[in-house]
């Protein structure tokens, strides 16, 4: 059993991802905490694996209790939950070992699908005791939902993670300009990563008609 505890201010919210947890098979709630303070006193007394760690608490950051946790060789598992979509952000977290990175606001099939990647990577780690390249490759694609696929030369999963949570976050969908402006990159480089999603069948390609010259596209995350 995966034990977890979650972080957030929230009470509403804490409330409802303590219940998504509780529903995926494997994983227990260790706790619920709604600020850095409690979260910090709740890993010294109780076994915890892994975080649900909200980005906005009251008394600090959680990117910035996740860097005093390593920083004290404290190696708990964190997936971190923010409304944020800030590129710059996605850095940081990846930097500081963050496994995942969730986008507010999401369904229990995303954050399912997290949790069960997050399984599945614990799983491979516990089989082996030595790992060659290989085996690397196939845990930390595990964890990124990209088993046995090879980005394009420039692609980057962090990036195309980031991508994609914005997508699945925006009902009525996004452009490229929109996507290259909440996530702070270059409409280039948004229009490459939906069009990717999009070849792959992730996500739905619709014209914006209404303006002068070439419609815009509009990108939507797939419903599966």
């Amino acid at each position: 059993m995966i034990n977890v505890l979650v972080v957030e201010d929230d009470l509403v919210a804490a409330d409802a991802h303590r219940l998504y947890v509780e529903r995926v098979e494997g994983f227990a709630v260790a706790g619920v905490a709604h600020t850095a303070g409690e979260a910090r006193r709740a890993l010294g007394r109780l076994d915890v694996d892994l975080l649900l760690l909200d980005q906005y608490l009251p008394d600090g950051s959680g990117l910035d209790l996740c860097r005093a946790l390593r920083a004290e060789g404290l190696l708990v598992d964190v997936i971190m939950v923010t409304s944020a979509r800030d590129l710059t952000l996605v850095r940081a977290a990846v930097s500081s070992g963050v496994v995942q990175y969730l986008l507010k606001p999401f369904t229990f099939a995303t954050l399912r699908d997290k949790l069960e990647r997050y399984a599945r990577f614990r799983r491979g780690v516990d089989r082996v005791e030595q790992v060659d390249q290989t085996d690397v490759d196939h845990l930390f694609a595990t964890l990124r939902g990209s088993e046995g696929v090879q980005l394009p030369k420039g692609m980057s999963a962090p990036t195309l993670d980031a991508v994609a949570a914005a997508l699945r976050g925006a009902d009525a969908g996004l452009s490229a300009s929109a996507t290259a402006d909440a996530l702070g990159m270059s409409r280039v480089t948004a229009r490459r990563y939906l069009e990717y999603l999009a070849d792959h069948g992730l996500a739905v390609r619709q014209p914006i008609y209404g303006q002068v010259g070439r419609p815009e596209l509009r990108y939507q995350w797939a419903k599966t």
